[in-house]
């Protein structure tokens, strides 16, 4: 785990040991632009029969993906849709697939992301992306799918992507896996049809389309549900903040905004927890993600918080993606 979170720090430094793993990177990069090649000019995959959109990442790491597609599930309801969300299931252990997620499923099972999201629309894991939209189009009444991740998965034929950002942390050294953090090079970005920042993007230096950002909602008590104004918290500035994200910092950083003073506790992102990381002997109130809180529900004490934040997109950018697809839902249905 050190080890990985050191190499992690490492891609953020113009100057690194990192770009000693050069050689792999340029490795790792020409596999990736064999597969993407292979699938879009080799072997194309069939179309589907109603619109797919790719919310994914050039970059590993937390970008605020997950709240952001978490938003647009609300937002295309809101205008009528029926969205399904298909995802790898990462971190999951689930033994067959396409696996519906319910609530029965594990975090364990099915991945904190896809538990998370089920509460939303009807969610479906499987490594294989279009066996999974093939599911989802069988057995229920979706009529829109959103993939969690999957910009690189080119089995799966998508009508529109989404490229999501850190404004904060951008592009690290602009390499390639694993000198770098990016699974893709940089010119990806240009075929991308949106490219979204999460806040800050003076530094980033990247054409982009849009823009969101991240708003607490409220402190949840993870052994009750019972919900706290940010405002209104009373027990204390200074607390623990476990994260199991891609950027606990960015965690760290929500909480300082809003008058705390953390004590941050870095973990891998998708971590598994046991209960042990939650524990401290000062009494200190411990809060934790949404993202990690579906695996912590059995280790819960009543001094675990769970801070919930929402992704809020900018109107612009929310505009040109319902025109978007307003027209690839007019052309599926005019289809023969």
């Amino acid at each position: 785990m050190n080890i990985r979170l050191s190499l992690e720090r490492a891609w953020y430094r113009p100057m690194s040991w990192a770009l000693f793993l050069l050689p792999l990177s340029w490795l790792f990069r020409a596999v990736s632009s064999g597969r993407r090649f292979y699938y879009q000019r080799v072997s194309p995959p069939c179309p589907l029969p109603i619109p797919v959109i790719v919310v994914g990442n050039i970059s590993v790491g937390g970008t605020g993906k997950t709240p952001l597609l978490a938003a647009l599930v609300v937002i295309f309801q809101a205008q009528g849709y029926r969205p399904g969300i298909i995802s790898r299931g990462y971190g999951g252990s689930a033994t067959h697939y396409p696996q519906r997620v319910t609530d029965l499923s594990t975090a364990e099972a099915v991945g904190d992301e896809p538990l998370l999201l089920s509460s939303l629309c009807p969610v479906v894991v499987d490594p294989d992306r279009y066996r999974a939209a093939r599911y989802l189009l069988e057995n229920t009444g979706c009529n829109l799918i959103f993939s969690d991740d999957g910009l690189q998965h080119y089995r799966l034929p998508r009508d529109i992507e989404i490229v999501v950002m850190d404004g904060e942390r951008g592009t690290g050294n602009g390499h390639c896996l694993p000198a770098g953090p990016l699974r893709e090079p940089l010119s990806r970005l240009q075929t991308a049809d949106f490219v979204v920042v999460n806040e800050t993007v003076a530094s980033l230096g990247i054409p982009h389309q849009g823009t969101f950002k991240l708003s607490p909602v409220h402190f949840r008590q993870l052994a009750t549900g019972t919900s706290v104004a940010v405002g209104s918290w009373s027990l204390g500035r200074r607390v623990h903040a476990v994260a199991g994200i891609g950027n606990p910092a960015r965690f760290a950083h929500t909480l300082t905004s809003l008058g705390f003073e953390p004590i941050l506790h870095p973990l891998p992102d998708h971590h598994r927890f046991t209960g042990e990381e939650l524990c401290f002997d000062d009494g200190l109130p411990v809060i934790i993600t949404a993202k990690d809180a579906v695996k912590c529900v059995a280790d819960s004490s009543d001094n675990v918080w769970v801070l919930d934040v929402q992704a809020e997109p900018d109107p612009p950018f929310i505009e040109r993606l319902m025109r978007d697809v307003g027209c690839l839902a007019l052309a599926a249905s005019a289809a023969p």
